[in-house]
């Protein structure tokens, strides 16, 4: 089990990663998907992971923050409401599409109730205060 999540993680970290040049693949929700399968699959993959660039700059704040930017997430949200709706106009089947609705509905509900929103100043002061803490040793 643990190798199936291991493919998983380098899988959804390669999407991850294809997202970041392509602009239809939201890249932080693969990432964390990757940071999930590791996590559960190896401490070596996981520890791997988040000390990379890559985790650095698209999930470190969220994760350490619980909390992103206007901007972050509707750079998450976008892509992937376009996916439901153009699958939507696809699919004839009414119960498809109810479940589809209710995808759509509760991705925005999930990120604008449960992830603080907070400005880009504020995010460079959560990572210029975590930078600060790294160096005199209170963090990792």
């Amino acid at each position: 089990m643990k190798v199936v999540l291991i493919i998983l993680g380098f899988i959804s970290m390669g999407i991850g990663i294809i997202g970041i040049v392509a602009p239809i693949l939201p890249t932080t929700p693969f990432l964390l998907l990757a940071s999930f399968f590791f996590a559960k699959g190896s401490k070596r993959f996981h520890d791997w992971l988040i000390s990379t660039k890559i985790y650095k700059k698209y999930l470190e704040s969220f994760v350490k923050s619980k909390a992103m930017t206007l901007k972050n997430k509707f750079t998450i949200l976008l892509p992937v409401s376009l996916m439901l709706i153009i699958t939507f106009i696809f699919v004839n089947n009414l119960y498809a599409r109810l479940v589809l609705v209710i995808l759509f509905i509760g991705k925005y509900l999930y990120f604008f109730t449960q992830i603080r929103t907070i400005t880009e100043e504020e995010e460079s002061e959560l990572k210029k205060n975590r930078d600060i803490a790294k160096e005199n040793g209170n963090l990792e």
